[in-house]
């Protein structure tokens, strides 16, 4: 089941008091979805952040077309996809990323959230 998270929250890193808000849109029974949360915990912690995570279900293609979802799972950062790459199809689908798997590496998790951080979206 899909935990939800207040749309902003504070972020818990060496006293900084900046909003970070994550957020990770999946279509439900998606195999990637775990490990991809997975992931963004992992660096989450590697970077000594504590701030929930918004678990967003996208259920039909008029929904996709409005999020502009390329696919599942995405993690936006601050409204910023983790791995940007032009896409102007959108829909309920499966996603593949550079690494080619349908989960976004650690690195570019820690990348994303590290740059959210610098206030760099």
């Amino acid at each position: 089941m899909a935990q939800t998270a207040a749309p902003f929250s504070e972020m818990g890193t060496k006293g900084s008091s900046k909003r970070m808000i994550i957020a990770v849109f999946y279509v439900p029974g998606c195999p990637n979805h775990q490990a991809a949360m997975e992931n963004l915990r992992n660096a989450l912690r590697s970077a000594a952040i504590a701030t929930p995570i918004q678990e967003i279900a996208v259920t039909d293609d008029a929904m996709a077309r409005q999020l502009k979802f390329p696919g599942s799972p995405t993690i936006r950062v601050d409204g910023r996809d983790v791995e940007s790459t032009p896409n102007e199809s959108y829909g309920v689908a499966c996603r593949l990323y550079s690494n080619g798997t349908g989960v976004p590496s650690l690195e570019a998790l820690r990348q994303a959230v590290e740059r959210a951080g610098k206030g760099n979206v």
